[in-house]
């Protein structure tokens, strides 16, 4: 069994407030728990109207597949128009 962790600060380009951040953030983790089969939440930055830290966590046999989901998220992340990546850390745990 391989655990995928996966940390991403992102800069948000559109909110001009704590409420308008939180609004992108629910349809962010949404769009990503539909599309990708991760476990999503944002976990830094709640305090922060343009930036925010979200978190996901994959389980599989395969490593390589995990790091293939991890880049198709990211650039889903991307498209969208109002996010940008600025760090990203993975974390593999082999058990």
């Amino acid at each position: 069994m391989v655990v995928g962790v996966l940390h991403l600060e992102i800069l948000l380009h559109a909110p001009q407030s704590i409420k308008e951040k939180r609004s992108l953030v629910k349809k962010l983790l949404a769009r990503c728990r539909n599309n990708f089969p991760v476990s999503a939440a944002e976990v830094g930055a709640q305090d922060l109207w343009q930036r925010t830290h979200l978190g996901f966590a994959m389980v599989h046999h395969d490593e390589k597949a995990i790091h293939q989901v991890y880049d198709r998220l990211d650039e889903s992340i991307e498209e969208t128009g109002f996010a940008e990546i600025v760090d990203r850390f993975i974390e593999i745990l082999h058990y």
